[in-house]
């Protein structure tokens, strides 16, 4: 057969040509550029290559016999069996030019240019000739071409193809790898356009989906073995354990073995469906490896009396073709030239497809060949329509005859129908056709060999499938609740590391790339997974600094009691008499009322209990000092009156000192009314003192209140501290102003060094402050006034006269 003739042949009113690649593989030869290159001879069996040509010589047989299509119109055929890229293109030039034979007796030649080329099944080849072949507007249907660089009408004005993009491909295979949680994928392709612009479709898509690459690389199956070494290097030493594989299956079986070899496993490969579906992938050592292999194919179909076609064919159907003759010898292993010096067994002639059990002849996996068959029928539809002046594809056109029909008016239909089995078909302004996978798992049979088990598919890049056994393939575990992800210096977004939220702040989400702040009456947990109420403080009777000073309030008003109780027992006693008794008693009431109040500080603010706590204490403090301011003025006033000729005592007796304790008090009072009636205090929430709790303290409503009402406290306090200093050298056994003048001291120190402490100490210790002030102050004045008179009343009865109390120094009898 001379090397420009097609493989298959038969002749009609119009012809459709085809190539495709019965065998793979060529032999690796350098040109010299001194002779012309000579046909590279192809090696192995591609019987699904084989099966591509008898589907579409089926269909165009079946078109021939269906008399609503093409009628009294007969297709014939051209099918082309080349390898290699270069010889393609020298059969796609062949089908281009035609061959011009004599029609008439005049010597009339016309040239038999095919209507349409149908293949090839590779991207590359396809794509080293629909350009050249498009110059000559003659269209090209390519059933299994994938490349997305196809689509682009300026240089392939005249490809279609039955098959989907890459670029529908890629993003599907994208969104699987995303529906999976695969965030750290390596990234393999072959080094042509099919595996580049296959690969960097996919990586933009994997990119939007938030997947990280971490590797990409490229190789074919004519480089040298130490490129395929170093790919397999960089797989051993990655962490993902994902490969997105962009490959024929030719490169796919190297690297498989290559990494068999070298003993690296546990890789969930993604494929593309130049390979997940090819019959071949089991004539690799490396097979095993991938078995569970997930990628998108499109969809299975079923063509029915394919099987019997198949079957049914016989060497004599086609005796001009050499394949064939191949064909059949290999699958029979016998010899059908009997003069060739084999020691093969020459075949008997009754051999037969019809109990072969090959890839040839099974037609359960009718994938890529079901596209071949809408190829087929695709071009017989437009050519339908022009022979039938269709005017709904040819608004503006006459009728044509068969023989008149051009390739470019071919290619300028853009046809839309469905096939017997129900599936549409048709082509968008690309050339692309409709895209519809399935996704398919590679499982090993019985026997050996690798199929495709559909375990969902895509619905407009829809994923619909069930998790089973999912690897983990990511560069950064799952961050957990209560942490955040921080990206690692210089590593991709998916390399991160978990930090854990602040405090105050939660997330709640796995993989949170920020953590949310609590309300301000929330706050973080330990966990910091969720916001929790504050804890609200304040000062209570079961925390130990409550029961303390709850303790020494009420010891306070025990101690109080007792010396009331002492000093009654003994009023009649010249030291009670003689130390004012009614103002005493007044006093150790005001004592008690004092100690008494310090409880109101204690416990859950409440809005009476806010009010209550500082307006009593200043009024019961007032109380208390103007009882002592009285006894101090009485003091001075009693040493006055036993100078000779002084009677003072008259001024200040005991009504005008009831009169001086009420008016002094009634003032503190007034202030405490306008206080509670402009702007009391009230129970305030305090949320900035601290951030993991509240602090439920009284807000003093009026500053200035607070500040009149102590200032006024102080104010009295100074005044009696100045009276009891100037009563200091009063004669010892008569002089009380001494320990008067010692216990406002100690309440002067105790409310001046208050004031500090007030205002710096936190929360519930402020309260825990202004108790000890109250409690100290209280201590003083009991203390200091009182203990004395009382050690003399109980120990020292014999000081109880009233010569002793006198002294020596003085002759009057004093009244008080």
């Amino acid at each position: 057969m001379s090397s420009s003739a097609p493989e298959l042949a038969q002749d009609g009113d119009m012809v459709i040509g085809g190539i495709f690649s019965f065998r793979t593989g060529q032999d690796y030869v350098v040109d010299t550029f001194q002779t012309l290159p000579e046909f590279r001879k192809c090696k192995n069996f591609n019987f699904r290559e084989f099966k591509f040509a008898q589907v579409m010589i089926f269909a165009i047989n079946e078109i021939n016999k269906n008399p609503e299509i093409l009628p009294n119109v007969t297709i014939g055929y051209k099918i082309y069996n080349r390898c290699g890229t270069m010889d393609i293109l020298r059969a796609a030039l062949a089908l281009a030019g035609g061959t011009q034979k004599e029609i008439s007796h005049d010597n009339c030649t016309e040239t038999d240019t095919v209507q349409a080329i149908l293949g090839h099944s590779g991207s590359r080849p396809t794509i080293a000739f629909a350009q050249v072949v498009g110059r000559f507007q003659i269209p090209v249907i390519s059933h299994f071409a994938t490349c997305a660089c196809l689509s682009d009408r300026k240089r392939y004005p005249s490809f279609f193809r039955t098959i989907p993009s890459d670029y529908y491909q890629s993003r599907a295979l994208a969104k699987l790898v995303k529906y999976f949680g695969w965030t750290w994928v390596g990234a393999v392709a072959v080094n042509n356009e099919y595996g580049f612009n296959g690969i960097a479709a996919f990586i933009q898509a994997a990119q939007e989906y938030g997947i990280c690459i971490e590797y990409s690389e490229a190789f074919s199956s004519s480089d040298p073995p130490k490129r395929l070494f170093e790919i397999t290097e960089v797989i051993r030493m990655s962490t993902s354990r994902v490969i997105v594989a962009f490959m024929t299956h030719r490169e796919v079986k190297l690297l498989s073995t290559a990494l068999y070899q070298q003993n690296i496993t546990g890789l969930q490969w993604i494929g593309s469906d130049a390979w997940i579906t090819d019959d071949s992938l089991a004539d690799s050592r490396g097979h095993s490896l991938l078995v569970g292999s997930l990628g998108f194919t499109v969809r299975r179909a079923k063509i029915t009396g394919l099987e019997e076609h198949l079957r049914q064919l016989h060497p004599a159907q086609f005796p001009k073709s050499q394949f064939f003759k191949n064909f059949w010898e290999e699958v029979f292993d016998c010899s059908l030239d009997e003069t060739e010096n084999t020691q093969t067994q020459s075949c008997s002639g009754f051999e037969s497809l019809e109990n072969v059990d090959s890839v040839f002849t099974d037609v359960s996996e009718l994938r890529f060949s079901n596209n071949v068959y809408k190829s087929v029928y695709a071009v017989a539809k437009a050519l339908d329509a022009l022979v039938k002046c269709n005017k709904k594809l040819l608004p503006n056109e006459n009728c044509i005859k068969p023989k008149n029909i051009q390739p470019w008016q071919v290619r300028n239909l853009y046809v839309n129908f469905t096939t017997a089995e129900g599936e549409r078909v048709s082509f968008d302004s690309n050339g692309d056709s409709l895209a519809s996978y399935e996704l398919v798992n590679l499982q090993m049979t019985n026997k050996g060999t690798l199929t495709g088990e559909t375990v969902g598919n895509v619905e407009h890049l829809g994923v619909k499938t069930l998790r089973c056994g999912v690897p983990v393939s990511v560069c950064s575990k799952q961050c957990a609740p209560g942490t955040q992800k921080v990206l690692s210096k210089g590593k991709p977004i998916c390399c991160y590391d978990c930090i854990p939220c602040p405090t105050g702040e939660i997330s709640n989400v796995t993989d949170s790339i920020l953590c949310m702040k609590c309300p301000l009456e929330y706050w973080s947990n330990r966990e910091r997974d969720a916001c929790i109420p504050k804890h609200i403080e304040f000062l209570v009777y079961g925390e130990i600094l409550g029961t303390l000073l709850a303790f020494f309030s009420l010891f306070g008003v025990l101690i109080t009691a007792m010396t009331a109780i002492i000093f009654y027992c003994h009023k009649e006693t010249p030291l009670v008499r003689a130390n004012n008794s009614e103002l005493s008693f007044l006093l150790l009431f005001s004592l008690t009322l004092c100690f008494l109040c310090s409880l109101t500080f204690i416990g859950r603010p409440t809005e009476w209990s806010c009010m209550l706590r500082h307006t009593a204490f200043g009024i019961t403090f007032v109380l208390c000092i103007s009882c002592v301011l009285g006894k101090t003025i009485v003091v001075l006033m009693a040493f006055r009156a036993t100078l000779p000729g002084r009677n003072v005592m008259k001024w200040f007796g005991p009504a005008q000192q009831r009169i001086s304790v009420l008016a002094f008090t009634a003032i503190q009072v007034l202030i405490c009314i306008l206080w509670l009636t402009i702007n009391p205090p009230f129970p305030f929430m305090n949320l900035s003192l601290y951030n993991d709790r509240i602090i439920l303290e009284c807000n003093l409503g009026s500053v200035v209140g607070f500040w009149a009402v102590l200032g006024y406290i102080g104010l009295l306090a100074l005044l009696c501290f100045v009276l009891a200093f100037l009563a200091r050298s009063l004669p010892d056994n008569f002089n009380e102003a001494k320990f008067i003048t010692f216990s406002m001291l100690i309440f002067c120190a105790v409310w001046i060094a208050f004031v500090p402490a007030y205002v710096s100490s936190p929360g519930k210790f402020t309260v825990a402050v202004e108790i000890f002030a109250i409690l100290a102050s209280s201590y003083g004045l009991l203390l200091c006034i009182f203990l004395p008179k009382c050690f003399i009343l109980l120990f020292r009865p014999e000081k109880n006269t009233k010569k002793h109390i006198m002294g020596k120094s003085s002759n009057n009898d004093i009244q008080y």
